[in-house]
C-alpha cells in the first residue's frame, strides 16, 4: 500500500474496463438494495466476480503480476484488483457479512489504507458516473462473446486451445460493430489461438444462414396471427436475414397485414460450411478454419511441450527464475517442432539449451504424450 496511486487515466484499457465495469455494479447493487432485493444484488456481485474480475481480469493479467520489476503497470494492475476486491467486501457485506468482514480486514491489514476495524464500520461504495465507460464495456463484452463461441467450436471437434488454428470470419452487422471488433482484435486472436481475423462485409456465397420462428414468443405476442407470422418468417430471404440482424427488427407484409419481427422472436441458425465451423449467439456470427496445416500442427507440438516442460518444472519444485537444459529423445514430429520453434520453446520455460538425442536413458527421465501416437522422454535439470 506504499505506492502511488496510479491515475485513472494512466492505466490499461483492461484497467478502465474492469473499474468502469465495477461502477456500474456499484450503482446496480444499490438500487437492489434500496428495491429490497438483496437476492438480485448476490447474484450481480457473483456475475461480476466470476465472469469477470476472475475470468478476465485476473487470468489476462496473469503476466503483469508476475512481472519482475514493480513498475507503474504492475503497480496499477495490483491496485485496480485491490480496489475491486475491496469495493466487493463493501458491496457483499449486508448478505455475506462475516466472510466480507475477513476479507476486507485481511486487505487492510496490509495497506491500512483505512482507519475502520471492520468492514460494517465502513461507508457504503460510492459510484462514479465519469468513471463508466459503456463504449469501452460493450468492446470487451463483444471480446467475450467471440471467445466464448470460438473455444465452444473447438470443444465440439475436440481441437485443444494450445493447437493454432489459421483463422476466423466475422459478418459485420454495421460500421460500429467493425470499430468495436477490430478494437478488441487482437485480444480475440491471443485468446482462441487463431492466427487471423477476416471481416466480411458481404457474406453472400459464404455464409448461408436459415431463421425460424420462435413459437414460445410468437404465440402470446400475435396470437390467432401466429401462424401467418411463423409462414412469413419461413420464407425470408438471406437479405431479410441480414436486415433483421443488423436493425434488429424488420416489418413483414403478409395475407394484407403488417407486423414487426423482432430478432428476439426468431433463431437464426449458420450452415456450417465444408472446413469451417459456424456459430450464432444473438446478432454476432463467427465462423472458425479447423484446417490444421503442418506448419500449424508444428507450432502446436511445441506448445504442449512447453506445457509438459512447465509441468516437469513445478513437479521438481524448481523456482520461476530457474534457467534449465532440456534434453530430448528423438521422435518425427517432436524433432520438427523443436527444430522449428526453439526459441519459443527457450523463451517459455528459461532453457539455456535444448538438445535432440537418438536415446535417453538417463533415470530422470520423463516419459511424455503429446498427442495419439506422439510421445517422447523428457530430461530436465538445473542449468
Amino acid at each position: 500500500g506504499q505506492e502511488p496511486e496510479v491515475k485513472i487515466s494512466e492505466r490499461p484499457e483492461i484497467d478502465r474496463w474492469i473499474i468502469s465495469l465495477l461502477n456500474s455494479l456499484i450503482k446496480e447493487v444499490e438500487n437492489c438494495y434500496e428495491n429490497y432485493e438483496p437476492t438480485k444484488a448476490g447474484r450481480e456481485i457473483q456475475e461480476f466476480v466470476s465472469e469477470n474480475l476472475s475470468n478476465w481480469f485476473v487470468r489476462l493479467n496473469r503476466k503483469r503480476f508476475w512481472g519482475g520489476e514493480m513498475n507503474t503497470d504492475k503497480i496499477s494492475a495490483y491496485q485496480t484488483l485491490y480496489t475491486c476486491l475491496d469495493t466487493i467486501a463493501r458491496l457483499a457485506s449486508p448478505i455475506a457479512p462475516f466472510y466480507s468482514d475477513k476479507m476486507y480486514r485481511d486487505l487492510n491489514s496490509v495497506s491500512e489504507k483505512d482507519k475502520s476495524e471492520s468492514v460494517h464500520l465502513t461507508k457504503f461504495p460510492e459510484f462514479n458516473e465519469a468513471l463508466i465507460d459503456k463504449s469501452l464495456e460493450e468492446r470487451m463484452n463483444i471480446a467475450q462473446k467471440v471467445t466464448s463461441m470460438v473455444l465452444a467450436l473447438r470443444r465440439k471437434v475436440s481441437i485443444k486451445v494450445r493447437q493454432p488454428l489459421g483463422k476466423i470470419m466475422i459478418p459485420i452487422l454495421n460500421e460500429d460493430f467493425a470499430e468495436k471488433i477490430l478494437a478488441v482484435k487482437d485480444l480475440i486472436l491471443a485468446e482462441v489461438n487463431v492466427k487471423e481475423m477476416e471481416l466480411l462485409r458481404d457474406t453472400s456465397g459464404i455464409l448461408v444462414k436459415k431463421i425460424k420462428p420462435d413459437f414460445k414468443v410468437l404465440g402470446p405476442k400475435f396470437g390467432k396471427s401466429m401462424k401467418i407470422v411463423a409462414a412469413a418468417i419461413t420464407v425470408m430471404t438471406q437479405e431479410n436475414i441480414q436486415t433483421i440482424e443488423a436493425a434488429g427488427s424488420i416489418v413483414v407484409n403478409s395475407e394484407g397485414q403488417s407486423f414487426d419481427i423482432l430478432l428476439s422472436d426468431v433463431e437464426i441458425l449458420s450452415e456450417d460450411i465444408p472446413g469451417w465451423l459456424v456459430a450464432n449467439e444473438g446478432a454476432i456470427t463467427v465462423a472458425l478454419d479447423i484446417n490444421i496445416t503442418e506448419s500449424l500442427k508444428s507450432e502446436g507440438i511445441a506448445r504442449e511441450l512447453v506445457n509438459r516442460i512447465q509441468n516437469i518444472r513445478k513437479e521438481s519444485g524448481f523456482e520461476v527464475t530457474d534457467k534449465i537444459q532440456i534434453e530430448i529423445e528423438k521422435q518425427e514430429f517432436i524433432s520438427e517442432a523443436v527444430a522449428s520453434h526453439k526459441s519459443y520453446i527457450s523463451s517459455q520455460t528459461l532453457a539455456v539449451s535444448i538438445n535432440l538425442l537418438d536415446k535417453l536413458e538417463h533415470i530422470e527421465a520423463h516419459f511424455v504424450e503429446i498427442d495419439n501416437n506422439i510421445s517422447t522422454r523428457l530430461w530436465v535439470y538445473r542449468a
